[in-house]
Formats: structure tokens, sequence, C-alpha cells
């Protein structure tokens, strides 16, 4: 035989429901005491659903319910999450830095420039940045031009001695010099020493907020910074490679006689039939290149320098990688556009 109780509470959002009790005594069973029902209310929008326990206890001696309710939040597993709002195809995209860093770079060519037309340069800050990249720089530049130039002497000696072609070494090693050698290694030399120094400086200064400074102070990073830096090294790059010119071909002369037994004399003599007044221009045009390239990288590299410490060492070694890309690109372009057609440099050496 089964008895209802129907149970009604004012807080619960369920409909009345019925609590079943059997009739234990017609089987001799000891009824039960306490009876456990859930409730489950509305679904909470992010997916959890809030469940209500009601814990009925009956009273062995007239056996009237008493009520306990407790509250449960659930987040079931089939629970369908809510769709998103509709959102335009490239609402979430953003350019990668090296795009708009890319993009930085003509923006500052063009504005240094403009500041270089209007004649808006902070001189004494040129003067000191041209210190740095020149005369502080001459030194590491001519003693990686005094091996290098060693090193191809001792290969082209060595092939050119057994042609019986040691009038043309001189020529040879004047027009590799002048042409290619002399302005990639001076401008390799300079993009590691001060490309770096020039994207670290201004990399701190970005993340620490004093180019901002600067710009309350009335001052234009463009004006006061970037610009000596860019004619620094446009001035100090010929210059540099004219020196190393010289200092290669006096390390292979010098080592030509000293270990191969051919003349100074025969050396000199080959490279002063050789070389044009072209190649020499041509060298220091390539030189001049390759320093507002190596300038203008690494000041866009260091003004857009975001993340700390550790991004001023990304965009510093990056700021370095980028501009050797860079010198071997233009060397490229202006190699073909220099140099057309055949030459006829080496006739009057042979």
């Amino acid at each position: 035989m089964m008895q209802t109780c129907c149970i009604h509470h004012p807080s619960l959002s369920s409909p009345l429901r019925t609590l079943p009790r059997c009739d234990a005594s017609a089987i001799g069973v000891k009824p039960p005491r306490v009876c456990k029902v859930g409730f489950t209310g509305k679904k909470h929008p992010l997916g959890i659903s809030r469940g209500r326990r009601l814990d009925v206890n009956l009273n062995a001696n007239d056996a009237h319910p008493s009520m306990s309710m407790f509250e449960e939040e659930t987040s079931p597993e089939n629970t369908a999450p809510v769709s998103p709002e509709a959102e335009l195809p490239f609402g979430k995209w953003s350019p990668s830095k090296y795009i708009w860093r890319g993009l930085s770079v003509p923006i500052i060519a063009g504005q240094v420039i403009l500041r270089i037309l209007k004649g808006k340069i902070h001189w004494r800050n040129t003067l000191q940045q041209l210190e740095r990249t020149g005369p502080k720089s001459l030194g590491v530049c001519l003693l990686t031009s005094t091996f290098v130039g060693m090193a191809f002497t001792i290969q082209f000696v060595r092939e050119f001695t057994r042609l019986g072609l040691n009038r043309s070494i001189g020529g040879v090693l004047a027009l590799a010099f002048s042409r290619e050698l002399s302005p990639v290694i001076t401008s390799i030399v300079v993009a590691g020493r001060m490309g770096s120094a020039f994207a670290a400086e201004l990399g701190t200064m970005q993340v620490s907020e004093q180019t901002d400074t600067l710009r309350v102070l009335g001052a234009d990073p463009i004006d006061y910074l970037i610009t000596p830096r860019v004619i620094a090294s446009c001035l100090a790059l010929p210059f540099l490679t004219l020196m190393c010119f010289t200092v290669g071909m006096a390390s292979s002369a010098l080592l030509s006689d000293a270990v191969y037994g051919i003349s100074i004399n025969i050396i000199m003599d080959s490279a002063h039939r050789a070389l044009r007044p072209w190649d020499i221009v041509s060298a220091m045009i390539k030189s001049q290149v390759f320093g507002a390239i190596i300038s203008v990288i690494s000041c866009s590299w260091g003004v857009t320098t975001t993340g700390g410490a550790k991004g001023v060492g990304e965009s510093t070694t990056s700021a370095v990688v980028m501009s050797l890309v860079g010198i071997f690109i233009a060397d490229f372009v202006l190699s073909s556009f220099f140099f057309q057609g055949a030459g006829d440099s080496l006739k009057n050496c042979v």
C-alpha cells in the first residue's frame, strides 16, 4: 500500500511534487526516517545549473516531516556552451612585429631626409656619433681588413703563380678590395659594433619612456636621436672603407714579398694599372648606402622596442641580422648597376 505526502515550499522554482512513502508495516520492515529529494532549478547563462536538494526527516514519534533545503551549483559535462556573438573576419587580427617594423623603416628614412633638407640637425649629437662611428671603430676595421687581405693573398698567389701570372696578382687584389671586400667587410664590422649599439640605446630609451620625456620637453626624437646617427654613419663609412682598402693592399703586398718572393713594386704597379677612379668612387658610394641601411634599420628597431629588457635584447639581435641582410641585398643591386658587361681592367696587367 502506497501513501503520498505533498510538500510545498515557497522558495522552490519547480512545481509541486509528491514524495512517495512506503508503508513498510505491512511487510514487517522498519520505515526509513530520511528521504532525500533533488530539485533542479534554472540554468545559469554560463552553463552552470543551480540545483536544490531537499532533505526530509520523518519524526519517529508522530511521523511529521521536517525539511532542510541546500543549494548546489553544478556544471554538467553535456551542457552546451553559449555561442559567441558574430565577429568580423579580421576583427582579432594584428600585424606581425616584422611587418610594422618594416613599415617604420621607410617612414623614419623619409623623416630623416626631410630634416636634413630643412637643416634641422643637432650638430652636437652628430659630432658625438661621428666620433663613435669613425675613429673609435677604425682599429677593429683595420685589423679585420688586414687579415682578410692576407687570406685572399694566399689563395690568389698560389693559383696565379702556377699560371705564370705574377704581374696580375696586384690588379686582382686591388679590384677585389675596391669593389667588394673593403665596403662589405667594413659595413659588417660597423653593423656588429655600432648597429647593435644604436638599437640597444634607443630600445632602452623606448622601454624606459625616455623618448616620451623628450617629447614632453619639446624635443623631437627624430631630430635629437635618429638623424645624428644616420648622418654619422653615412659620413664615417666611406672614410673607413678607404682606410681599410689601403691597409688591406699593404698587408697583401707585404705577405707576397715576405712569403712568396713577389716584389712589392710588382704588386703596386699591377694594382695601379688595374684600378680606375670609378672603382674607388663606387666603393665609397656603396659604403655610404650601407651606412644608411645600418643606421636606419637599427634606429627603427630601437624605437619600436617593446617588452622590457628581453625586448631590448631581441631588438638588438634582430637589428644586426636585418642590417646584414640589407647590406648583402644592396651590394648585389649596386654591383649589378655599377659593373655591367665585360670588363677590361686586367688587360694592362697581363
